[in-house]
């Protein structure tokens, strides 16, 4: 989207969000980065503000590359970055943003992850159906399949194909106005734009995308006026000729708490289902995953490959992470020269033995379970009952503050609630302990049954 003064804002929030991703250390997180902000963006050069002296020195020092590298990516314009201190900052008295920029020159954010694209998806029986409808879709937006509806569990590839298309058109015309969000995304921006500025306003921000590539549709909000919006918007690309293209963990028949109509317009076109990886298909991703991690192919035994690929392919994400476990573990702790079936037993032989005195949700929440004499079902259903409700929401808030797992993987793991209810429980068990010694003392006693 075209960025003005709130844009921005979403967009630094991307960079920190970033930074928080992948800065082990939480310490160094909310000392130099939390509380920065961007206060000018002029003749191509943004202006950020550390929240103190020696927070700028050391963003300066330390970690300017990966700002700027950070913010060309996300905004995929060549921007250039200044960091000043708090004392420097007083000289813009607002965010100044250069208004003598044409319309075309203005800067607009995809959200497209350049690393998925169509060249490394890795295609089999279980996902050729998905990706030729995807390509299909990518070489002719708007007149082959609209809206394309891809569906299927987590962790098998539609997001890397969501990314695969806008990228596959963006690099045939970068003047094309791509615009990829989750859900999430989409509601977060009716919020702001419709408190700020009117439903209309927010329409036609959209007005202007001639592809928009919508991700896990299953969680858009159960809200009226959301859907209502979301609804106008989908017709009004669809009947301008602008292309959409959807996913979902389920087919559009079975989404729960949307509304007919929005059902209706999802089922107009194409739907097609991304399946479980086959052993064929989970071997060949391990292997283009082992080139792109530049390990020689002699290092690692076929055995080995195949017996991950035999036992953990439920999808990409727990094929990626056996990898990586296997790797660390040879690095760490192998002395030969190649990866052979020996070691790879060793290695999750001892990661099995890690797991089961690992905090998860699992233990989180059989913990709270046995402890308030409930069983697992009732502790994630939907019944509101007093004797449930106060274990469930303490359960949710140990899952947060104990495995900083993000809200609406709480919510999964809870019977799929709503990721704004498991805030409102957080927020509100976070109250109790303020004003309740007794929820103090069943928190810490929790905390150590987890641990134990």
């Amino acid at each position: 989207m075209v960025l003005n003064a709130s844009r921005f804002e979403d967009v630094w929030d991307k960079v920190l969000s970033r930074f928080e991703r992948e800065t082990d250390d939480k310490i160094i997180y909310n000392t130099y980065f939390l509380g920065s902000k961007i206060i000018g963006i002029n003749e191509g050069v943004v202006t950020i503000v550390a929240p103190s002296r020696f927070a700028c020195q050391m963003l300066n020092n330390r970690f300017f590359d990966k700002i700027v590298n950070y913010l060309r990516d996300i905004t995929q314009t060549n921007f250039d970055c200044q960091i000043i201190d708090p004392e420097s900052a007083e000289n813009f008295s607002n965010l100044q943003i250069d208004n003598n920029m044409s319309q075309n020159e203005k800067v607009f954010v995809s959200n497209l992850n350049q690393r998925f694209t169509f060249e490394n998806f890795v295609v089999g029986h279980s996902n050729r159906e998905c990706y030729t409808a995807a390509l299909s879709t990518a070489m002719d937006p708007g007149n082959f399949y609209n809206p394309l509806f891809m569906y299927g569990k987590s962790g098998l590839g539609k997001t890397h194909l969501l990314h695969a298309i806008g990228n596959f058109i963006k690099n045939k015309n970068n003047l094309t106005k791509v615009l990829y969000l989750t859900a999430d995304d989409f509601f977060e921006d009716y919020i702001k734009t419709v408190k700020k500025e009117g439903t209309e306003n927010l329409k036609d921000k959209y007005r202007g995308i001639d592809v928009l590539l919508l991700d896990d549709i299953q969680f858009l909000r159960a809200k009226n006026a959301t859907q209502e919006t979301f609804f106008n918007i989908f017709n009004l690309l669809v009947n301008s000729g602008k292309q959409i293209v959807i996913t979902a963990d389920k087919p559009p028949q079975e989404l729960e708490k949307i509304e007919t109509r929005l059902v209706g317009r999802f089922s107009s076109g194409l739907s097609v289902e991304i399946q479980a990886l086959e052993f064929e298909t989970a071997l060949a991703i391990l292997k283009k995953k082992v080139e792109a991690q530049d390990i020689n192919r002699g290092l690692i035994d076929d055995d080995v490959l195949k017996y991950i690929a035999q036992n953990y392919s439920t999808d990409v994400r727990q094929l990626e992470g056996a990898l990586n476990k296997l790797l660390f573990y040879a690095i760490t702790y192998n002395k030969k020269d190649e990866i052979d079936m020996t070691t790879a037993l060793e290695t999750f032989k001892s990661f099995a033995k890690i797991r089961e005195n690992t905090i998860n949700f699992e233990k989180i929440k059989v913990t709270v379970a046995e402890y308030y004499n409930i069983s697992i079902n009732q502790l994630t259903s939907k019944i509101r009952q007093t004797n449930l409700t106060v274990p469930r929401h303490i359960a949710m808030y140990l899952c947060k503050t104990m495995l900083n797992a993000p809200y609406k993987k709480i919510g999964e793991e809870f019977g799929g609630k709503d990721h704004s209810t498991v805030i409102s429980a957080c927020e509100k068990v976070n109250r109790l302990l303020k004003e309740n010694e007794e929820y103090v003392v069943v928190i810490e006693e929790l905390k150590k049954l987890i641990k134990s």
